[in-house]
């Protein structure tokens, strides 16, 4: 019997994948076809766009759900069988039966969802595991106990399939969790899209994987709008974006934009470094209202007046009361400082032709002014088109980008206090994460003067209007007619299309995916946004986040526990009361899947000495590996850490996180290790700081130095390990790991020889 069912189900998967290989063939084929110039006409043109759009991403959703394509199988009382995959696949008949059932699909939630109490219709639930397109192995759960049918692959232990993933060795890289959704992460998964939710856990609960299978469903269940306005997930770090960035491809949805919050600028990204306590002050609420005022101030005046050449009517002078009333009337036009530039200029100008107006047409004898209209307007004509007096109006009311005007400002960080002026005062360099945020508010401040843009694109639709014209007066010109007599009844190109229109379908269309489109737009709103390490960002962060998504429609990431930034706002109360009130959803998940119990015991125990009210997540699983620590001399550190990391290898990958002022120290025993903004985390052992190692796992973690790092930074170090956790320590271990080290005295494993 038991072979029959591996046999049965090896056939079906063998069928599936030759289906999903017809399906590939065929949409390789439509590119192909497509790509071929089938003609010029704009109807044929947008018709082969699209139709390579179409294709090109179920190739994508092909290729990324091929690994895995199905792992389960449904088997329902009423003798209804449905098999349960990464992407839907129909049958290639008239009926277009469905082959395997998309995860996300309503009729898949028994598949998380059922028990024995509750089997949803069930009467059986299996697990299918494969290699490759090969079936490897079969778990069968029960959910009619009465159902005297047995295969010969039920498990006793319902957490059998789960247990294995987790023990299973780490890639470098974050693997979905498809074929083992559990039900409290089944019910966020599927939540309404609407408004903000917060996921916040402990350590090692799923917490990311999680929101990122969220924003997999909501791109199946709300496909049309989402696929237009694009998902954005931003991440911590460089690092964490490459270990999380195969889960969605393998999910089929390839279009989404995952960044950090130093690349949601366009045309800057930040590789810069700021100090903590630079970045706290660039990140508070405040730095809006002083970016404002520092930007009022570039709003000048002159102290009497600014004297003004001019080759015709001599000197000009632009006094201070005509410049204060041309900035008033600007600032009262509302707009930001560039689009409110041309509302100053227009005053200034009006104002200096009225002045040389009352000096050259003045009647000696106080009568109406000798000039007519036409030869003020002349005037005034000859005034806006000086060089010298947009001279003027520059230095009064510059025309200004983002980036000049930060850095001027960080140059001279005026209206703070003379410390926190201090903090962030830079003469160039890179930009930082934190400058990214005063950027955005800049760019807010200041407005886009696109103008110029749009001048120069009308210009070249013109262009295209004077040649499109051309072209039909030669096809007009070509025309003979036998008959004079007679209307023609041939339809000309003429007669059917004017110039206007025939340039505007042969516009180049952007084939651009929204993804793509969105990096490239700071105005960009996105449909949704999943934000991971939320605690983290400061309130200058949050500004340009919620620019960015209009409709709050959002799933935020994080735990306040494992707030290290001192910028973060770690509350989820104080980033969303500015926002959205009280009104969003806050979930907590409470199992921990990454982190055994042996480990868990000891971070939360280092974590209630600084905070007795912590309950950490519960541990599912438990390896009999002790946790140790060792104290070596401070010459035999990386030595010490080369030795444990290369004994460690066997056992999967292993990270050594320790304070980045160590790194190149250790480095010289692991040469081999990596470090930097983006270390390859797919190395067999990867060297990290803390901040680097957050929502990352590794099968072996190696803590160096833990005195040196803070709480939060400490305690995301001790929980990063599946199996095993290593410190090694030069002098005295923080308060609360005191134990960690008796225990291995006892065992005679304390000192370690230099």
């Amino acid at each position: 019997m038991s072979t029959d069912e591996m046999r049965q189900e090896q056939q079906f998967i063998t069928g599936l994948h030759a289906r999903l290989d017809q399906l590939r063939e065929q949409a390789e084929e439509s590119v192909r076809d497509a790509l071929v110039p089938a003609g010029n006409g704009h109807q044929a043109r947008l018709e082969r766009d699209v139709l390579v759009a179409e294709q090109s991403g179920l190739l994508s959703a092909i290729h990324a759900g091929e690994n895995g394509l199905c792992f389960g199988r449904l088997d329902f009382r009423d003798g209804t069988v449905h098999h349960i995959g990464r992407i839907g696949i129909r049958q290639n008949d008239p009926s277009r039966t469905p082959l395997v059932i998309d995860w996300r699909a309503d009729v898949a939630r028994p598949f998380y969802l059922a028990t024995g109490h509750t089997p949803m219709g069930l009467r059986r639930r299996r697990h299918i595991t494969t290699e490759g397109r090969t079936v490897t192995a079969l778990h069968d759960e029960l959910m009619d106990l009465s159902d005297p049918t047995r295969t010969g692959h039920e498990g006793a232990d319902a957490d059998e399939v789960l247990l294995a993933a987790l023990d299973a060795a780490r890639t470098g890289r974050m693997h979905d969790i498809v074929r083992t959704i559990q039900a409290e992460q089944d019910s966020i998964i599927r939540a309404p899209h609407q408004g903000v939710m917060v996921v916040e856990g402990g350590p090692g609960t799923g917490k990311t994987v999680v929101a990122l299978h969220r924003a997999a469903y909501l791109l199946y269940e709300h496909r049309e709008l989402l696929a237009r306005r694009a998902v954005l997930i931003v991440g911590p770090n460089p690092a964490f974006l490459s270990y999380i960035g195969d889960v969605l491809p393998s999910l089929g949805e390839t279009g989404v934009l995952l960044a950090t919050l130093g690349e949601l600028f366009p045309g800057v990204r930040a590789t810069g470094t700021d100090t903590p306590a630079a970045a706290e002050v660039k990140g508070r609420a405040a730095m809006a209202e002083v970016l404002a005022k520092a930007l009022r101030d570039r709003q000048t005046v002159p102290e009497w007046a600014t004297e003004i050449d001019h080759d015709d009517y001599g000197t000009l002078f632009l006094e201070r009361a005509m410049a204060e009333d041309a900035r008033w009337r600007a600032r009262e036009s509302g707009l930001p400082h560039n689009l409110a530039r041309p509302h100053f200029a227009f005053h200034i100008i009006d104002a200096l032709t009225g002045q040389l107006a009352e000096r050259i047409g003045a009647d000696p004898f106080g009568g109406p002014n000798l000039l007519g209209p036409d030869d003020i307007a002349q005037m005034g004509k000859e005034i806006a088109t000086s060089p010298e007096v947009h001279a003027a109006i520059d230095e009064l009311w510059p025309l200004l980008t983002p980036q000049e005007f930060v850095a001027d400002f960080l140059a001279e960080p005026v209206h703070l206090d003379d410390e926190p002026a201090g903090l962030i005062r830079r003469q160039g360099g890179p930009w930082t994460q934190a400058d990214v945020p005063l950027l955005d508010e800049a760019a807010e401040l200041l407005g886009e003067d696109d103008s110029a843009a749009r001048a120069a694109a009308e210009a070249e639709r013109q262009e295209r209007i004077a040649y499109a014209q051309g072209v039909l007066e030669l096809s007009a010109g070509s025309e003979t007619y036998e008959f004079e007599d007679e209307e023609s009844e041939v339809l000309a190109a003429h007669d059917v299309i004017d110039a206007e229109r025939m340039a505007e379908r042969h516009e180049e269309a952007d084939h651009r995916s929204a993804a793509e489109r969105a990096a490239a737009d700071r105005t960009w709103a996105f449909g949704h946004i999943v934000v991971d390490e939320a605690q983290e960002l400061s309130a200058m962060a949050w500004r340009l986040l919620m620019r960015r998504i209009p409709t709050r429609s959002m799933t935020l990431v994080g735990d306040p526990a494992q707030t290290a930034d001192i910028a973060g706002l770690g509350s989820w109360e104080r980033v969303l009361e500015p926002y959205v009130a009280d009104r969003w959803e806050h979930v907590r998940l409470g199992v921990n899947y990454r982190t055994p119990a042996e480990i868990m015991e000891v971070a939360a125990g280092f974590l209630r000495v600084h905070d007795p009210s912590y309950e950490p997540p519960s541990s599912v699983r438990s390896t009999g590996v002790r946790p140790w620590a060792r104290r070596v001399g401070a010459d035999g550190l990386a030595t010490a850490a080369a030795r444990e990391a290369g004994a460690a290898r066997a056992g999967g990958r292993v990270a050594v996180v320790a304070p980045a002022v160590l790194h190149a120290s250790l480095l010289t025993e692991l040469p081999d290790a990596g470090h930097g903004s983006e270390p390859d985390l797919t190395r067999d052992v990867v060297l990290l700081d803390a901040r680097q190692a957050k929502g990352l796992e590794f099968d072996t973690v190696l803590v160096v130095e833990p005195a040196e790092f803070g709480v939060s930074d400490l305690y995301v170090a001790l929980t990063r390990a599946t199996q095993r956790l290593g410190v090694l320590h030069t002098g005295d271990l923080p308060v609360g790991l005191g134990e960690l080290a008796a225990a291995d005295a006892a065992d005679g494993r304390g000192q370690t020889p230099r």
